[in-house]
């Protein structure tokens, strides 16, 4: 009876706790697309240097589908649906070019960095945070490798520069932060730092967006697409004038970087949940910028992009439950209906 008491403790105080079973969970849908994504980039890249870094990612993305499966059966937890080859289409023509492929990893190993560091962070059980320690290594690597190969070919864009000040000086007055209307200050680094980099995501998005919308054969699809297209031209608009007030560089748009090609590589249960991830990510960032802006009126235009971002995802939230393509994440117990 000891030995039986002493294996219930070991079980409960091992559980997985909801951070970790989400975070497993998550990962692995999210995985599984990246998967069907780098498969299909590798069968049109024809640059050597790009095709041998995605057969790296590819490499790291069925390493930890294989760890995640290990622990899922550990648990006897069932595997997730996610994605496979059916979401997939390695005969479709190339819809991106090599440029669009190599900015698209850069961008999806930036917030995979994020979210694994995260996953790190909330984690408890030893076995699962040394997971995401060395997740989190395979995605600085990926992202290193990525943005170092970006500069090499001279894809890599500058963020803007400014001169160095020549000594501290304090706010002094409310103004700074309040004036709206007239002459307003100029936009300070950290305000045209965040302006910068969401733009920059914006512009790979709205792209490869832009693919998606072009190749759905889903009427309901290719509608909500067009609309998430007008979402990113509409803070794209809003953005860029405010980095072009001050004369500051701009990042470069990626819509030549799409192909006229009309077949689908994805289904559209990918192509739709990856503009959700693409909104998704938006608010948080949206957030952040809105968080650090000292300036009202930039405050403002990063609030309302982030409500217009979460408006989206709602909206593909609601077309993803009505055409059943939405794994249901593990949930508590409804305890009221266990007797039924």
């Amino acid at each position: 009876m000891a030995l039986i008491r002493r294996n219930r403790k070991w079980q409960k105080k091992n559980r997985l706790t909801s951070p970790e079973m989400a975070n497993l969970w998550t990962h692995y849908i999210r995985e599984t697309l990246s998967v069907c994504v780098n498969k299909y980039m590798l069968h049109t890249i024809q640059d050597p240097e790009i095709h041998s870094l995605f057969q790296t990612a590819l490499h790291y993305s069925l390493k930890h589908i294989d760890a995640l499966k290990a622990l899922f059966k550990k648990e006897k937890f069932p595997i997730p649906k996610g994605f496979t080859e059916e979401d997939g289409n390695l005969e479709a023509h190339p819809l991106f070019t090599d440029v669009l492929c190599l900015k698209s990893l850069y961008m999806m190993s930036t917030h995979g960095h994020n979210e694994m560091s995260l996953s790190f962070t909330t984690s408890l059980r030893p076995d699962i945070v040394d997971f995401y320690y060395q997740c989190n290594l395979d995605a600085m690597e990926i992202y290193k490798k990525t943005k170092d190969l970006l500069v090499s070919k001279q894809l890599y864009q500058q963020p803007p520069t400014y001169i160095t000040p020549n000594k501290v000086e304090m706010i002094e007055h409310y103004h700074y932060v309040t004036d709206v209307f007239g002459k307003q200050r100029p936009i300070n680094t950290i305000e045209s730092g965040h302006a910068y980099f969401n733009l920059n995501k914006t512009f790979i998005a709205k792209a490869m967006i832009i693919g998606f919308s072009q190749v759905s054969k889903n009427q309901k699809v290719r509608a909500l697409l067009e609309k998430s297209l007008q979402v990113k031209n509409k803070h794209i608009d809003v953005f860029l004038s405010l980095l072009t007030k001050d004369n500051l560089h701009l990042p470069k748009s990626c819509e030549t970087e799409v192909t006229n090609s009309n077949i689908s590589p994805f289904s559209d249960r990918l192509m739709l949940l990856q503009t959700g991830f693409f909104f998704g990510v938006a608010v948080t960032y949206y957030n952040a910028a809105l968080i650090a802006s000292m300036r009202a009126d930039i405050s403002a235009h990063c609030e309302k992009a982030a409500l217009d971002s979460l408006w989206i995802y709602s909206r593909i939230g609601k077309d993803m439950i009505d055409n059943q393509w939405m794994e249901q994440p593990p949930q508590a117990d409804d305890r009221k209906r266990l007797d039924d």
